[in-house]
């Protein structure tokens, strides 16, 4: 597991309750920019939302930067005093000209850099870290790249890995979210980078004591594609399903695989007990109806809902995936983890879970500890340390 130590730069002992200053001084009256795909309901938004507010705090100017279109709705809140600009070019090619995609993105982002001058460009995300480190050549910005998922294991065109060899070399600084990550980062690199996690903190909401009348939900939250292995999660829940007839299973989330994940729901006989629920009206809300959460994972960069699933006192069991779970979850403590992508030993573990009270309880009143070691104060301090590291006088 990551170990308070092991964010960026800190050097403090794990379980030290010291509140850090959000931000450095330095950063007061800086403009920072911040660049990623669009301003919907995805773990690195959240991020970025939750970072913008914090340098907003600190007396930072913040422009956000993203490609989708600006009557597209905005999920997380970014708080007051933070600039949007929607560029409305999107990856497929929406947004006009006889140009690609990403050529367009280059030269509409390049544009925007030069017209608003900030101090420090920050990306997220891989395909938009390459466009930015392309579109910000030959300017004197420095700029952070921050990785937020498994660039070996997402699908993506050779250009685009050529292109991270390539242009990552000219980031000042490159975050990972686990130092097992680093792997992904090309060798020549690791000078520059630093290991951030996400911050984890208890949600506004908090799971409802169960009234003993009705059933259990099993939660889990993404979106709905394969990464997420939510056609992994109904075949085990399938498997136990006879066994655990009090408990149904929550699927939160949009996406691609939504036609076939009913499909297969169906085809596996649990249709009237998996419910796909579409997205949560507000960030978060889905832990209110949740006993257990499931995280199925094929691979990962850092997974913020498991984390927040543990602070708020949900009683967890994940995919022990590349990256981000091991770094969260003590095996057999704080939640349970299994091998990625294997239905039986998920089946098992969701048959374990449903099926001993006192067991769940233990662990649910455990995993709030996460939020201790990934806390907003330590995460804040470090992602200051790096954004002061690389601004010019």
């Amino acid at each position: 597991m990551i170990e308070a130590s092991d964010i960026a730069v800190t050097s403090h002992q794990a379980g030290e309750d010291r509140h850090f200053p959000p931000f450095s001084g330095k950063l007061a009256g800086r403009h920072i920019c911040i660049v990623l795909a669009s301003l919907g309901a995805g773990g690195a938004e959240r991020v970025v939302a939750w970072l913008a507010r914090q340098l907003v705090s600190a007396g930072s100017s913040v422009t956000i930067i993203s490609f989708d279109r600006p009557e597209d709705p905005v999920y997380h809140d970014f708080g007051h005093g933070v600039r949007l600009r929607r560029l409305g070019i999107d990856a497929k090619g929406r947004g006009g000209g006889l140009l690609p995609p990403a050529a367009r993105r280059i030269i509409a982002l390049r544009r925007t850099l030069r017209e608003i001058a900030p101090d420090i460009a920050v990306g997220f995300l891989t395909k938009i870290n390459t466009l930015l480190l392309a579109a910000s050549a030959g300017m004197d910005v420095p700029v952070i790249v921050a990785e937020r998922n498994n660039p070996q294991l997402q699908p993506a065109h050779p250009m685009w890995k050529h292109a991270l060899r390539l242009l990552y070399r000219r980031a000042d600084r490159i975050i990972c979210q686990t130092r097992a990550s680093m792997v992904c980062v090309p060798q020549v690199c690791h000078a520059n980078v630093r290991v951030i996690p996400n911050p984890v903190s208890a949600p506004a909401m908090c799971r409802s004591a169960p009234d003993g009348a009705g059933g259990r939900v099993i939660a889990s939250v993404g979106r709905l594609e394969r990464q997420k292995g939510f056609d992994l999660l109904i075949r085990a829940f399938a498997e136990m399903a006879g066994k655990a007839p009090g408990w149904d299973l929550d699927i939160w989330g949009e996406g691609p695989e939504r036609e076939n994940l009913a499909a297969l729901a169906a085809s596996l006989g649990v249709a009237d007990r998996v419910n796909l629920r579409g997205l949560s009206d507000r960030p978060g809300g889905w832990i209110e109806q949740a006993d257990l959460f499931v995280l199925a994972s094929r691979y990962e960069g850092f997974p913020n809902v498991l984390g927040e699933a543990m602070a708020a006192g949900l009683p967890v069991i994940s995919a022990n995936c590349d990256f981000g779970p091991a770094e969260l979850v003590r095996d057999g403590e704080t939640g349970l983890l299994v091998p990625p992508e294997d239905v039986d030993a998920l089946a098992a573990a969701l048959l374990k879970m449903t099926g001993d009270d006192a067991f769940r309880d233990r662990l649910a009143n455990a995993a709030p500890e996460v939020a201790q070691t990934f806390s907003n104060d330590r995460v804040a301090n470090a992602w200051s340390e790096v954004l002061g590291s690389v601004l010019k006088d």
